[in-house]
């Protein structure tokens, strides 16, 4: 069923406040407004879900309001990792009348905060701001969030068309922020083992970090989880348990997601497994280069490893802060390094 549009008189005064039932047709207009009726996650769009989503505590939601009940603003925390108790805070967006010094987007983050402290199962939150325009990088600064990986060419260019947002694939950060600290082991592959210092720097928990030289256990069966995005030519695998098998399970993944059109694979290993180091070191040999770590991703950390068909056109991606930049010429050498071992590889030339 198709729904109208209707006009939101400008400059009205408003207030961010949690999301209610009969605010469902106001946000699910807002996104149609901004991003057509193609945008991808059904849940933004069609009120019933969004309201069944937050009733359950799936989803967070925050929303700017006029007094004449008008939604000029949204955002949300949602469960997006494969831990229970790590939220990613997304699905913002704010009327084109209501942009530009208002604040709105800055106080539907921290809203979101706000209503995840005091919830008991949100633990860690994080966020994904694109890099082809700082507004939303310095948002999370300014919040407390910490870039602690990068997810290169994660967004094809099609998803900002409406607003021209972008020329080609997007890149976006993964940045972190603790609500309720969980200390933990970290096991530091040992190729890695100058980069993990960087990546960790400042982070507000505590960890213990050990030096990963286990073999892949015999004893274990691999499992992974694999979410496909064919909009956005994306897939994530998360590597739920590791074993002696994880080379051959993970190549027959890689293979049948390569003939399904992915552009993007993302492999997420739990960091807290003794024997992720020869898992890394597998999958570098088989074109896969370090994004960055993963703070309570799995409970324990996690690792981002990323194979990309596409190559990167570094010089549009834009960054905000130098840690930022940092980190990207880490990821950006190990990259090259990559392209180095796997020189025949079909990703090398994005074919």
């Amino acid at each position: 069923m198709t729904q109208t549009i209707s006009p939101i008189e400008p400059g009205q005064e408003w207030t961010v406040e949690s999301f209610t039932p009969k605010d469902a047709p106001g946000v699910t207009q807002l996104f149609l407004g901004i991003y057509g009726a193609g945008y991808p996650v059904r849940i933004y769009v069609e009120p019933d879900l969004l309201i069944e989503e937050n009733r359950s505590g799936r989803v967070i939601s925050s929303v700017a309001k006029t007094a004449k009940g008008d939604i000029v603003g949204h955002n949300a925390l949602f469960n997006s990792a494969p831990c229970k108790n790590v939220f990613e805070t997304g699905a913002g967006l704010v009327h084109a009348d209501y942009r530009g010094g208002h604040g709105i987007f800055s106080q539907m983050t921290v809203h979101g905060l706000t209503k995840g402290r005091e919830r008991p199962d949100v633990e860690q939150v994080f966020g994904e701001p694109v890099c082809n325009h700082p507004f939303s990088q310095k948002l999370g600064h300014n919040q407390g969030f910490i870039t602690r990986a990068i997810e290169v060419n994660l967004m094809p260019a099609a998803a900002y068309a409406k607003e021209a947002g972008a020329t080609g694939r997007v890149t976006t950060l993964m940045n972190f922020k603790t609500l309720k600290p969980a200390p933990c082991t970290v096991y530091i592959p040992k190729v890695y083992e100058t980069l993990f210092p960087v990546f960790y720097k400042d982070l507000d928990d505590e960890r213990q970090f050990v030096l990963s030289a286990q073999p892949l256990s015999s004893q274990r069966s691999t499992r992974l989880d694999t979410q496909v995005f064919d909009f956005a030519q994306v897939a994530r695998v998360a590597v739920m348990a590791l074993g002696r098998d994880f080379p051959r399970v993970m190549q027959a993944e890689n293979d049948q997601l390569l003939q399904q059109g992915i552009r993007v694979i993302q492999v997420w290993l739990s960091s807290g497994d003794p024997s992720v180091g020869e898992a890394v070191d597998r999958l570098r040999s088989s074109g896969y280069f370090f994004g960055g770590v993963l703070p309570r991703w799995f409970d324990s950390d996690g690792i981002l490893m990323e194979k990309i068909l596409d190559p990167p056109v570094w010089e549009d991606i834009i960054l905000y802060l130098e840690r930022a930049k940092t980190l990207m010429a880490l990821i950006r050498k190990d990259w090259e390094a990559v392209l180095d071992l796997n020189p025949k590889n079909q990703w090398r030339a994005g074919q």
